[in-house]
């Protein structure tokens, strides 16, 4: 069985500012590292992270001098005319209006569509999945994005969940099993799921 920890990066400066924060390299705020610093996630074979600079910060606080390989497809979505404002800064737009009215299911004007967006997060998860599975290894952590840990969830959980529905906050994610054989022959699914928030732990 292999088992992953999906781990959200810490607080940065637009999230405690409610901003969109997609393609944005924001450093970590300093309420976020004095938070990481007191998290606990068990140490993996494996670590895989997005190339943003806050899953960086954030894995490299978490498990300090554990070599990290990069995935370029894990980061965070393209919010396009969105990125880096917030509800009140996109009040009166009417792009904006008409995306909350789809319940965010159109896309993101000059940015990605949920669609591309869902296809690139996939492909960055199989590329770990697979790196584990050649390499035998049992345990790996991916330190990413909200939006990349809900599309993954959606697609592979073990129960049926909306999107937004697998949200979780800075810090915090999933630890999810999977058995490398039945993945690679049959219906990719993962056998167990288990909300993670090492701060109430």
């Amino acid at each position: 069985m292999l088992k992953i920890y999906l781990i959200r990066h810490c607080q940065t400066p637009g999230n405690k500012l409610k901003r969109y924060i997609g393609t944005t390299d924001e450093q970590l705020s300093q309420e976020g590292r004095e938070f990481l610093e007191k998290l606990s996630y068990p140490m993996p074979e494996s670590l895989y992270v997005s190339p943003l600079l806050r899953c960086v910060e954030t894995a490299g606080i978490l498990f300090p001098n554990k070599e990290s390989r990069i995935i370029e497809e894990l980061s965070e979505c393209n919010f396009g005319e969105f990125e880096n404002k917030n509800y009140k800064e996109l009040s009166g737009n009417d792009n904006y209006q008409k995306w909350i009215d789809s319940n965010g299911m159109l896309p993101f004007p000059g940015g990605e569509s949920r669609e591309d967006f869902k296809h690139r997060s996939l492909t960055g998860f199989q590329k770990a999945v697979t790196g584990c599975i050649r390499e035998d290894v049992h345990t790996a952590a991916l330190v990413v994005h909200g939006g990349t840990i809900m599309n993954i969830m959606e697609e592979y959980a073990d129960r049926p969940r909306a999107f937004y529905e697998w949200h979780v906050g800075n810090g915090c994610g999933y630890e999810v099993e999977l058995e490398p054989e039945q993945w690679q022959k049959t219906a990719k699914k993962f056998q167990r799921v288990r909300k993670i928030d090492p701060s109430l732990e």
